[in-house]
């Protein structure tokens, strides 16, 4: 799912930054010390609030039009593109349904202990993603 979002960019009184919010997520706020920077940080910003609203069943809410929105003196207004895929994929606690193959031998142990297979592949892969990272 693609979205974008007005936001709005107002530079730091000391010209080495911006602030950026995006009005139609409220709270969501963030900054960056360039331009770009704001951007990417904006749009990191954005994903995270609108991931949290869909792992929580609701929609993502609809974004304003850009004329409707207003920055204040030397601040500026430009579209936020977000790849909810993407994020949701890179950062979402949505489980997934995953499909593995196991020795026959190994899954009859495996059902006699009562183990929970979809916990010793978290876990397993939790250990492994931190030992590497």
């Amino acid at each position: 799912m693609k979205l974008v979002y007005p936001a709005i960019f107002s530079p730091w009184d000391d010209g080495d930054g911006y602030t950026v919010e995006v009005p139609d997520l409220p709270g969501c706020v963030t900054e960056g010390t360039t331009l770009a920077d704001a951007i990417l940080m904006a749009q990191d910003a954005a994903s995270g609030w609108v991931l949290d609203e869909l792992e929580e069943g609701r929609p993502a809410p609809a974004a304003s039009a850009m004329a409707d929105i207003h920055a204040g003196a030397g601040g500026l207004v430009s579209l936020v593109s977000l790849d909810m895929d993407a994020y949701a994929e890179k950062y979402g606690d949505t489980a997934v349904r995953k499909n593995c193959t196991i020795p026959a031998w190994l899954n009859t142990f495996a059902e006699a202990q009562h183990i929970n297979f979809s916990k010793v592949l978290t876990d397993g892969l939790t250990a492994l993603y931190q030992a590497t990272t």
